[in-house]
């Protein structure tokens, strides 16, 4: 009976729509949404009414949510009936009446009060939409009771996110869940990109899926049994059916599993079944000035304070509350030295404009004192999606092809400036969610507040453009974006690469697939040649995870090109066209699996300074030319040939190195164990490199392992080193030069299997990170490893990780003998032990195990005898060591 109401509805509701559109009837206001939004919650109910039909004996919330749907269904055909005969009768009258009928279909219940009054079908129907969107919402909430769902509602700026993070980062959060979750979801809801992002945050990589369904199976077997919270932040969407199928995926984490939604909208709260609702207020005056003085006045004197103080709190009253606006404000008066600097904010007449069209006016007042450098630096990040994560060196290197950076001093590399610029606009407040370094020092990423990037696109609204690759891609191009300067394409997972028109005067165009993930098709894609004659001016070039499999040779067309990312893509090599791109600063070709060589020529691009070609594991050999490329600072790997390449062509020896001295970051070198010659890895001059902080020596292949430990003792790199690492060695010792490596700070040691004994690693000032793998000779750790000497002292005094795999023959570790314990301190910061795979190893030192520091621990395929000896010496089981938090134990 339901059905057959809910058949006449539609009807009813098509037949007064095309009514509207013949008849060009004006409705009340707000009418023809409410009318629309009806038809398509009749059209959900009744795609799902079979099948609610079945399970409503069984099943006692689908009978109460069938009898709720019949009550309104009734009820709305009713309205329906009043309002199709008001139309009707106003018809009649109209055609009895000519001169009268376009006022009476205007508004089709005037002059007929017996039917109904002027505004009464409006509100029914309304009344109506609210009373479905509610036996939804109940319908959510009786279906899944264990899962908690909670919103933190407020204006843009208030601090939703921010409150958000605060619980998710939480020590008490991390303690009470097996998983947190955290997914941005924004204005353009999409189902399967929240199922992946999801995935993506429990298992770590982006998965290969586009159907909905795969995704949610993976899901619900990743959140099995386990007590998770999912943070969905920034939620627009209030239709609720979208998020039907995720609630429901999510049933099979445990009882007491959470959801915590931020939203502008009281309604996407209601529409997601929210049980308790957390309503963010502005701050109030005093909160205000405090947050306020606390960044304004930061590292000023008191009495410069005292003297800002009136004004100040004029300021901060302008702000209204909002925890972005003060924060934004208080930085600018931060680098505000003078009373009449203050006072000319206080006067500005930007806190009278209005924040329509996304300006906002602290915004406008922190960007209008930004050095003129500065202002295109900030205007450029419009390029990238809102909520993207911006990589620090990525923006820098973006900024550097539009020549944003030109230092009037040589002494001066681009990149330090961008990172002084970076570091500016963040003090600014311009971005948030800032990830540094562990020194704290650089920037490595950030992102945009949602405000700050409307404000940044409303500046750049004729220059920058964010496009999705849809039917009508062509028409939105052509109604507002044929001017853009700087174009990011969206392009949809399963459709072939976008062909775009006017694009002729782009100086940076991304083809960004998915949000970031790669797209399935069937086979590789390719990228036409008449693609690259119609960009003349481009200087940035990002297909990087388009699934391009070839590139045309006309690529050698952009003559100005300075930047192209062609990383995460399965191509087997590159054109040698790409030689005569003379402007190239920029090449990143990371994670490209399959490529098999540069190109010969490349040596020509003297202006390359950073070439990326990490994880590219069928990459063997480098052409000779990429040592004269002396402006090289960033080859994140360096491969030693052991003879020509495949056809013969001549290949990179280690002393190709010699010329590269301003290399910084990492570099990894490959194939060392085709260096004989110790002259010629002299002839590197890596101690010279003094940029160069992360190292990588790999000795494979194995040829003339007798001479391996002459080459690595000629490798000394320089002496301000933070990391390395050396894996495949053959040589019976490791270099002395390790141990003059005071500011190391990372040190794995990987399948060396010649090495019976390690030096004194213990002395080593600044290690924090100690990884000992596949050193299959190893037998015993004792007093020389922890390297103390006569006089008290610690051993390890920075060690936080100490990993210890695959180590075949280790059988002791001693700590201490006769009262040497009472003369020396032994790794007093360790927080994390890893043992696995060290089947021989007989006892476990209890000293380390009893420090506090101690908060997690896992040890894996050892012998059980581990556990033993340690519940023999203690009385206490090794699983369940009281005041380490983490632990993991299996054999």
């Amino acid at each position: 009976m339901t059905d057959a109401v809910i058949t006449v509805i539609l009807t009813q509701v098509v037949t007064i729509l095309d009514e509207q559109i013949r008849q060009e009837i004006r409705l009340v206001t707000g009418v023809g949404k409410e009318v629309k939004k009806l038809k398509t919650e009749f059209e959900s109910i009744k795609a799902v009414l079979v099948d609610a039909e079945k399970r409503r004996v069984e099943d006692e919330t689908v009978k109460v949510w069938l009898d709720n749907i019949k009550d309104v269904s009734y009820d709305t055909e009713d309205v329906l009936s009043e309002w199709l005969t008001a139309i009707r009768k106003a018809q009649i009258h109209g055609l009895q009446n000519p001169s009268k009928i376009h006022s009476f279909l205007t508004l089709p219940c005037v002059g007929f009060n017996r039917v109904a009054h002027r505004r009464d079908i409006a509100i029914k129907i309304k009344k109506i939409n609210e009373r479905l969107a509610s036996i939804a919402t109940d319908r959510l909430r009786n279906k899944k009771t264990s899962l908690n769902i909670m919103s933190v509602i407020g204006l843009g700026g208030i601090g939703k996110t921010t409150l958000a993070q605060v619980a998710y980062n939480s020590s008490e959060v991390i303690r009470e869940f097996d998983l947190r979750i955290w997914v941005c979801v924004l204005e353009h809801f999409d189902e399967v990109r929240i199922a992946k992002a999801i995935l993506e945050d429990v298992e770590g990589s982006a998965p290969y899926l586009f159907e909905l369904e795969t995704a949610a199976r993976r899901i619900r077997q990743c959140i099995r049994g386990k007590k998770f919270l999912l943070v969905l932040d920034d939620v627009w969407t209030e239709d609720f059916r979208k998020w039907e199928q995720l609630w429901n995926t999510l049933s099979t984490g445990s009882p007491g599993s959470a959801v915590l939604v931020t939203t502008r909208s009281e309604r996407v709260a209601k529409a997601m079944g929210s049980s308790y609702d957390l309503r963010l207020e502005e701050l109030s005056r005093n909160d205000s000035w405090t947050l306020f003085e606390k960044i304004a006045f930061h590292e000023r004197s008191r009495e410069e304070c005292k003297r800002f103080e009136v004004v100040g709190r004029q300021i901060s009253d302008k702000c209204k509350g909002r925890p972005l606006t003060v924060r934004t404000i208080a930085s600018l008066m931060r680098s505000k030295t003078s009373l009449q600097d203050w006072s000319e904010v206080l006067a500005s007449e930007i806190w009278a404009l209005k924040e329509a069209k996304g300006l906002f006016p602290p915004l406008m007042l922190s960007y209008d004192d930004l050095h003129p450098s500065l202002k295109p630096c900030f205007l450029f990040c419009a390029v990238f999606p809102k909520d993207h994560v911006i990589k620090a060196d990525d923006l820098i290197k973006l900024w550097m092809a539009q020549g944003y950076l030109e230092s009037s001093d040589p002494s001066v590399a681009m990149e330090d400036l961008g990172h002084e610029y970076l570091q500016n606009l963040a003090m600014r407040s311009f971005f948030q969610d800032m990830k540094t370094e562990k020194d704290g020092n650089r920037i490595v990423s950030v992102k945009m507040h949602d405000m700050v990037h409307d404000f940044a696109h409303y500046l750049t609204k004729n220059e920058c453009s964010i496009l999705e690759v849809t039917s009508d891609l062509e028409r939105k191009i052509e109604l507002g974006h044929e001017r853009a300067r700087h174009m990011t394409l969206i392009r949809s997972e399963d459709g072939p690469f976008p062909k775009v028109p006017n694009v002729e005067r782009l100086s940076t165009y991304w083809v960004q697939s998915f949000y970031d993930s790669p797209p399935i098709v069937s086979k590789d894609d390719r990228v036409e040649a008449e693609f690259f004659d119609r960009l003349p001016r481009l200087k940035a070039l990002d297909l990087s995870r388009n699934r391009i499999g070839e590139l045309a040779k006309e690529i050698g067309n952009l003559v100005l090109l300075k930047f192209l990312n062609l990383s995460h893509n399965p191509i087997h090599e590159l054109p040698d066209s790409l030689c005569e791109l003379y402007n190239l600063q920029t090449l990143k070709l990371s994670a490209c699996s399959r490529l098999r060589k540069l190109p010969q020529g490349i040596g020509k691009l003297v202006n390359l300074r950073h070439v990326e070609i990490d994880r590219t594991d069928s990459l063997k050999t480098l052409p000779k030319g990429i040592g004269e490329m002396e402006s090289l600072q960033t080859l994140s790997k360096f491969v030693v040939g052991c003879g020509k390449d495949t056809i013969g062509e001549a290949t990179c020896k280690i002393a190709d190195l010699n010329k590269l001295n301003d290399l910084r970051g990492c570099l990894k070198i490959e194939g060392l164990g085709c260096v004989t010659n110790v002259d010629e890895a002299k002839t590197a001059k890596l101690h010279e490199k003094s940029s160069l902080v992360d190292v990588e020596m790999n000795f494979s292949p194995a040829n003339k392992i007798e001479r391996q430990e002459e080459v690595i003792e000629a490798l000394e790199p320089q002496k301000n080193l933070q990391c390395l690492q050396i894996s495949s060695y053959k040589g019976l010792k490791l270099p002395k030069w390790i141990m003059t490596l005071t500011d190391l700070r990372k040190l794995c040691l990987k399948d060396c299997p010649s090495c019976a004994d390690l030096p004194p690693l213990g002395r080593l000032p600044s290690l924090e990170t100690l990884h000992i793998e596949g050193m299959s000779s190893v037998k015993v750790l004792g007093i020389e490893f922890l390297g103390v000497g006569a006089e008290k002292s610690t051993a390890f005094p920075m060690l936080k990780q100490l990993k210890m795999l695959r180590m075949e023959s280790w059988e002791e570790w001693k700590i201490s003998s006769d009262n040497e314990s009472e003369r020396f301190e032994m790794m007093p910061r360790l927080r994390c032990l890893k043992i696995v795979h060290c089947a021989k190893l007989k006892a476990l030192p209890v000293d380390i195990l009893r420090k506090r520091s101690i908060g997690k621990l896992r040890i894996e395929q050892c012998s059980r005898r581990l556990e033993e000896d340690y519940y023999r010496e203690t009385g206490v089981e090794l699983s369940k060591i009281p005041h380490i938090a983490k632990i993991r134990v299996c054999y």
